[in-house]
């Protein structure tokens, strides 16, 4: 902002809460404009905090989209995923949980018990409205979440169509502190082009691999070279955590390693406005999602 905001400006971080697979990244992507965390109809697929912007003439949303909670979390890498979503609910201002219209599980239910233990404000984003053909029918399912918590409100919204979302963020503002923005005026995210080609690449390999590698795939950017011509050379290691998964990621004839890069090279050259070349390698190191120290090293934790 290039003049002082006003007195009455709030500014602050809300955390998009939820299980897996309620749509948080979509909502994400849809509130701030851009495409800032990866989307696939893969649980999980969000392992990292992803931090989207949201600025007004009134407000600056920091919306932090995090791993969806769940139990059963056997290998480090779902508990550190875990943790992640645990820190951000605990560092937010407010706290959005993010349902599914007319589905209440028990997953739902361990995410909110945490949301009160946290004793932040929450508004609840009533996801995927667009899924429900007869609109009356939310009404009985409105009312019984009104039930299950004090909420600061109830925003039935549809990611996708992105119906409803300027009603969502007008009750979020609300419940942030009077203070001047965090960010800069134009600042979509705080992470950096490497992470999110890395992040690129990953979307592209869970869609193409569907089911043959559940969750032992990681993506590490090795480098990045500025050409003469203008292009964006990037080295980027496809990390696996069983050597038999190797030659699946690859593909017969490298097949499949071309269509992931082919497909993320097409999303990077419009994301990114300029044109990317991709390296792909794929490398081996064992039971990395069991390892802490490779965690660390791949920044997941």
């Amino acid at each position: 902002m290039s003049e002082p905001p006003p007195a009455d400006f709030r500014s602050g971080f809300a955390a998009l809460i939820g299980r897996p697979n309620v749509g948080k990244s979509t909502l994400l992507n849809a509130l701030v404009g851009e495409k800032v965390s990866i989307v696939t109809p893969r649980p999980q697929t969000t392992r990292h905090r992803i931090l989207g912007v949201l600025t007004s003439a009134s407000a600056q949303i920091a919306f932090v989209d995090t791993p969806g909670l769940h139990t059963g979390a056997r290998r480090a890498l779902n508990r550190a995923m875990n943790r992640t979503a645990s820190a951000a609910l605990e560092d937010a201002d407010l706290v959005v949980l993010v349902v599914e219209a007319l589905h209440w599980t028990a997953a739902d239910q361990l995410v909110l018990d945490r949301i009160v233990r946290s004793e932040r404000v929450c508004v609840a984003a009533v996801n995927k409205i667009d899924q429900v053909r007869a609109r009356p029918r939310l009404l009985p399912y409105l009312a019984e979440l009104a039930g299950r918590h004090a909420f600061g409100a109830i925003v039935p919204v549809s990611a996708l169509r992105g119906e409803n979302l300027a009603a969502l963020t007008a009750e979020i503002a609300t419940h942030l502190p009077l203070s001047p923005p965090l960010f800069p005026a134009g600042e979509l995210t705080d992470r950096s082009i490497a992470f999110r080609i890395a992040e690129q690449i990953r979307e592209k390999l869970t869609l193409e691999l569907n089911q043959e590698v559940p969750y032992g795939v990681a993506v590490e950017v090795e480098g990045m070279t500025e050409e003469e011509d203008g292009q964006l050379s990037v080295d980027a290691a496809i990390w696996v955590d069983r050597a038999g998964q190797k030659p699946i990621v690859i593909g017969a004839r490298g097949e499949r390693l071309k269509r992931v890069g082919r497909s993320a090279r097409l999303a990077l050259n419009g994301l990114l406005g300029r044109r990317v070349h991709l390296n792909l390698w794929v490398k081996v190191r064992e039971n990395w999602a069991d390892n802490a120290r490779a965690l660390r090293e791949l920044g997941v934790e």
